[in-house]
């Protein structure tokens, strides 16, 4: 298995701390709002990393984080707190909007047959967990108290900009913009570990701790969570490129301050869907749920495989013209694979030629377009019979997770397609081969298309 590196900027063999065992890490949510399918080609990508480490033979612990609490959106006490707008927004209480929210994603989940992590933890129920790290942290002289606030020193982290691969100086002379400039800290880059002083002073979360009531700063949280659920040593921590800077940045920084060592081995990262407009934002209103291409006449899992057909280090530019291609090709690939006939005898030695074909595009860090690619392969050799194509892919997408033979299909199926079967079901039943007439009408039955013979000829239903 090979991974590109963020923190090395390089394709590099995995090996994990322990030779079977995977401890994997993936940011969640913010349960604020419902996620857009920018969000969820992310949560993708990093389910085909799982299933596939699963499928070389690798035992994964997966933990995910949801964040339920809103209130700090940059390194400064800035923004807006997004669990609380959300609150006035819906006129309920913010734990109905992280139970709604947090619903939502996971039934999206489902619909995109992703994985539900083994351990998924919320933010508010880890407190004591952050509490523990900051008091360490600041015995450490990695943090200090300002303000009333704890923040982290960047400064005695040698090594800080590591993953970024910025510098101090670009960060003195553009002065970032997601950062408030805060009076209280010492050096620009140094991030809050836990509020007491702040904007947000009126806040309905808020819990006790050594420095007064307050709250918890963004990036302890996933340091915090990883750490109590995983362990000392994480072998992958994955999210989108956008939470390189300065979320894992600031991640890495507390976590080994905290534990004394190296944390995480391999930073795993993937690229934004982008819409015509730029990036996907929920904060600027120009985003797609997947709901939205349900309602559209999309199956969620269309736009599965759209993503599969893209490597996740690749941007990808979403459109409904793209989205419907990939939906006549999705489509057009499980007739064919619902057609495959269960003949012969299953030949052990041709399933492990393709199947080591498939995993060979896999662990190329995770080449899915070509293992996508290989179905193909297997459906167009004449040498392989019916019931050894129908247990390759059948194994194949324990991965993809596709649902290939799942006896349902998109129901805008293309007329001309059906059309063209009911002529040869015509033709056949004139030359009296009635055996090819009736596979014709079980070939589209399996597809949702039923007919119906009238004396006007053969109509058709789609259920």
């Amino acid at each position: 298995m090979k991974l590109y590196n963020t923190l090395t900027k390089k394709l590099e063999d995995f090996i994990p701390y322990n030779e079977d065992f995977v401890t994997m890490y993936t940011c969640g949510p913010t349960v604020y709002n419902y996620a857009h399918i920018g969000n969820l080609r992310t949560y993708i990508s990093e389910d085909l990393l799982e299933k596939t480490l699963i499928y070389l033979g690798y035992n994964v612990k997966r933990c995910m984080n949801i964040t339920d609490v809103g209130h700090l959106v940059s390194d400064g006490d800035s923004g807006e707190d997004k669990m609380s707008v959300a609150s006035k927004r819906e006129n309920k209480s913010i734990y109905d909007i992280a139970k709604f929210y947090t619903d939502a994603f996971f039934m999206d989940l489902e619909k995109l047959n992703i994985k539900k992590p083994e351990i998924i933890s919320k933010a508010t129920d880890n407190i004591d967990v952050y509490i523990k790290i900051i008091s360490k942290l600041i015995d450490e002289d990695y943090a200090y108290i300002s303000n009333g606030n704890v923040y982290f020193d960047t400064s005695k982290f040698p090594n800080y900009f590591e993953l970024s691969n910025r510098n101090l100086d670009e960060q003195i002379v553009g002065v970032r913009d997601d950062v408030d400039l805060d009076d209280a800290k010492r050096n620009v880059n140094d991030f809050g570990l836990w509020f007491t002083n702040s904007k947000f002073m009126n806040q309905d979360m808020k819990w006790d701790s050594p420095w007064g009531v307050g709250y918890p700063g963004w990036h302890i949280e996933c340091s915090g969570i990883s750490i109590n659920n995983l362990g000392e040593y994480l072998d992958i921590h994955c999210g989108a490129v956008d939470a390189i800077f300065p979320h894992h940045t600031n991640e890495i920084a507390q976590s080994e301050a905290f534990l004394g060592h190296k944390w995480c081995k391999y930073w795993v990262h993937m690229e934004f869907l982008n819409n015509k407009d730029g990036k996907m934002s929920k904060s600027k209103g120009n985003f797609l749920t997947l709901k939205s291409l349900e309602d559209d006449g999309f199956s969620p899992l269309i736009f599965r495989f759209m993503c599969l057909n893209s490597h996740y280090r690749s941007q990808m530019v979403f459109s409904y013209d793209i989205l419907n291609h990939n939906k006549e090709i999705y489509n057009k690939l499980k007739r064919r694979v619902l057609n495959i006939k269960n003949d012969g005898e299953f030949n052990e030695y041709i399933f492990n030629a393709y199947n080591n074909k498939f995993m060979d595009c896999l662990a190329n860090d995770l080449n899915s377009s070509n293992a996508l690619s290989i179905i193909y392969e297997v459906l167009k050799d004449k040498n392989i019979n019916g019931s050894t194509k129908k247990i390759i892919i059948e194994s194949f997408d324990k991965v993809l997770s596709l649902d290939l033979f799942k006896e349902d299909i998109d129901n805008n199926i293309d007329k001309e397609f059906i059309e063209k079967k009911i002529l040869e079901r015509k033709e056949a039943k004139e030359a009296k081969d009635y055996i090819k007439a009736d596979q014709i009408r079980d070939e589209l039955l399996k597809l949702g298309v039923y007919l119906i013979d009238t004396k006007d000829g053969c109509k058709y239903e789609i259920r």
